[in-house]
């Protein structure tokens, strides 16, 4: 599967800091430093209603997290995968009569328009479900074959128990667990069951459901977790620097891929840190698929809106805090991409050396985008009351706009 095309990063002067984050298995935040390449995989759409701002406000932390990076004169190997065959895509697909492959390919090509207009720079690897499936069954058949897994009436378990550090990713008990678990695509409540939080690795084929040669599994198709596992695992390997998504993702999916890896490797952790996005809100309620509020990219491009300010306004808000969009937050971000391209429009103005470090140092401390922004705001707000002589600034802040918070002026 082939990903969108990258826009050009800018090379600014002088280096970047290390990246200080938020790692949700510590509850802390962490200095990374990743050597020459940083890895990193993040979990991608499950191609239905795409894409909306939840999405973006996702995606935009971790370009974010590649472009500090890249500041910092590393190499970044960032994976993500398309989970385009699940239940929800195959529930979606049902309802509207669409076949499903079609219904995933459009989906999974919007995401894609997107993701180029809003500059999100590209993964290395694009990785859907379905082609990882060759790679999927050997690795459910050797957690079964160490008894981390088990069969029922068909159907492969994990159990989580064959892995001590289980529960270190989401801290959570076992009766929150139990709760997220049938909210989030568990079936807790399914007699036979070792331990009720079991997740599935693979399903066994069901009347009208696609499915696959799972091998000596039986023909099927697999689970969410062990999905990214398997794309992790091949092209990163364990222990890269950050496993990252929504705040959502946190239990089950990390906790149980984590779990999965380490149970197949006996390696800990999976990740150094796991990284996880806030929830965007819609008229009062978290913005969802399943609630119908969804406020999509698509639908603001068509409009008019230009991309620019749709980053803008995901900027203005820092990536682990729950926020609400609204008519008030588009126009903020149209009224500040007015005032720094009219800023960056004058043949010179006031030096921005001391803006390049400013922007550095918020985005260093765990992505304090609203903080960048706020010294650009400074910058362009002297700028347009005071006449500067120095030639290079518009241009000088244009590029670190650009380089690190993905804003083309």
């Amino acid at each position: 599967m082939h990903a969108w095309p990258a826009s050009e990063v800018p090379a600014l002067p002088g280096k970047g800091r290390d990246l200080q984050i938020h790692d949700s298995a510590t509850q802390g935040t962490i200095t990374l430093d990743p050597g020459p390449v940083a890895r990193i995989y993040v979990c991608g759409i499950t191609p239905y209603d795409a894409t909306h701002i939840g999405h973006a406000a996702t995606y935009n932390a971790f370009d974010l997290v590649q472009r500090v990076w890249l500041d910092n004169k590393r190499q970044v190997h960032y994976v993500q995968n398309v989970t385009d065959v699940d239940d929800p895509l195959l529930e979606r697909a049902l309802r509207d009569g669409q076949d499903w492959t079609e219904l995933a390919e459009r989906e999974t090509a919007l995401f894609r328009e997107d993701m180029t207009a809003l500059r999100m720079l590209p993964p290395r690897h694009y990785i859907g479900a379905v082609e990882a499936i060759p790679g999927i069954v050997p690795l459910v058949e050797r957690l079964r074959e160490a008894g981390a897994a088990y069969e029922l009436d068909g159907d492969v378990y994990f159990s989580v128990e064959s892995d001590p550090h289980f529960g270190q990713v989401s801290h959570l008990d076992a009766e929150a667990m139990r709760l997220l678990s049938a909210e989030r695509g568990g079936d807790p409540e399914r007699p036979g069951k070792k331990n009720p939080l079991d997740p599935m690795l693979w399903m066994a084929a069901r009347p009208g459901d696609p499915s696959w040669d799972g091998g000596s599994l039986g023909r099927g198709r697999p689970g969410w977790h062990i999905e990214c596992v398997a794309i992790a695992l091949d092209h990163l390997g364990m222990g890269f620097d950050i496993q990252g998504g929504g705040s959502d993702l946190a239990f089950p999916h990390h906790e149980m891929g984590a779990s999965h890896a380490q149970a197949l490797t006996g390696e800990f952790p999976m990740a150094k840190a796991y990284v996880h996005a806030g929830m965007v809100a819609l008229n009062g309620e978290k913005m969802s698929k399943s609630k119908g509020n969804l406020v999509f990219v698509s639908a603001l491009r068509r409009a008019g809106v230009d991309p620019a300010a749709i980053r803008l306004a995901l900027l203005a808000h820092h990536y682990r805090a729950d926020w609400e969009w609204t008519d008030e937050v588009l126009a903020e971000a149209v009224a500040r991409l007015e005032r720094w391209r009219a800023a960056v429009s004058r043949p010179d103005g006031i030096p921005a050396d001391t803006l390049v470090e400013e922007v550095r140092e918020a985005l260093a401390d765990d992505l304090d985008a609203p903080a960048a922004l706020a010294a650009v705001d400074r910058w362009a707000e002297l700028q347009i009351a005071a006449s500067g002589d120095d030639e290079s600034a518009p241009g000088l802040v244009s590029r670190t706009v650009d380089a690190l918070l993905g804003v083309a002026l």
